[in-house]
């Protein structure tokens, strides 16, 4: 425990308001304004559900258009509209993700779906 040596004063903070504020409120406007994001990531469950249940070649074929679509939300939506969909520029961002959804596709259909030759 630390006290100020005796005949000292602790400095006053200049705002004098209180020393913790709580994060700011979530509000439902926030949360549906993320609509890109949520369709991208409930399209991933539903790869991954296919993953989970053996259909690993549908999962990736479902991941692939996934990623196809968040190319063309990219490219289709402002900056703002795009909101977490968007973490570089915008041509990145969709290069990226039609590239991703192209290797993922091809990998999809090129693999034989019973594993052998």
């Amino acid at each position: 425990m630390t006290h100020p040596a005796p005949g000292r004063q602790r400095p006053q903070r200049a705002d004098a308001g209180p020393s913790r504020t709580r994060p700011a409120r979530l509000t439902w406007a926030q949360v549906r304004a993320q609509w890109p994001l949520a369709l991208v990531l409930i399209g991933v469950a539903v790869a991954l559900g296919f993953v989970i249940l053996e259909r690993w070649r549908r999962g990736a074929f479902v991941l692939g258009i996934v990623a196809l679509a968040a190319a063309a939300l990219r490219l289709g939506l402002s900056d703002e509209r795009a909101r977490l969909l968007g973490v570089r520029s915008k041509r990145f961002d969709a290069a990226f993700y039609l590239g991703i959804g192209a290797v993922i596709l091809w990998l999809a259909t090129s693999v034989d779906s019973l594993g052998t030759g």
